[in-house]
């Protein structure tokens, strides 16, 4: 039981990771909600290493979309522990940008936290 909710909940953090990827090449101005003071969406520059992170985005949730179709559940457990990294260096590079507690906390924090609590379930199933 425990172990489906967190597969379907692996599979919504899948779903908002490419969400979150293919947004960075329809909206570029949400990158301000990632927390980092002073990003500037208007520079043509930054659309392009804002590319390079929507690409890199959209893999990490297929990723999950790949382990969910043809993987064990142990196999998906130690990805999202390991892709728990990603959040929480997004938190420190926030924090270390003088950015908002609220999206150092609220946003990368609490992602970091979830994916930590799917992958322990989805590890002990």
């Amino acid at each position: 039981m425990l172990s489906n909710i967190a597969t379907v909940l692996a599979g919504l953090i899948g779903a908002g990771v490419v969400f979150m990827g293919a947004r960075t090449f329809w909206a570029p101005q949400a990158a301000v909600g990632f927390g980092i003071p002073g990003t500037p969406t208007e520079d043509r520059s930054f659309h392009a290493w804002l590319s390079v992170k929507g690409v890199r985005d959209i893999a990490s949730g297929l990723f999950i979309f790949i382990l969910l179709a043809g993987g064990t559940t142990h196999l998906l457990g130690w990805f999202m522990l390991a892709a728990a990294a990603v959040p929480v260096g997004d938190a420190v590079i926030v924090l270390r940008s003088n950015g908002p507690k609220a999206a150092v906390y609220g946003i990368h924090g609490a992602t970091a936290a979830v994916m930590l609590v799917i992958s322990a379930l989805l590890l002990i199933a």
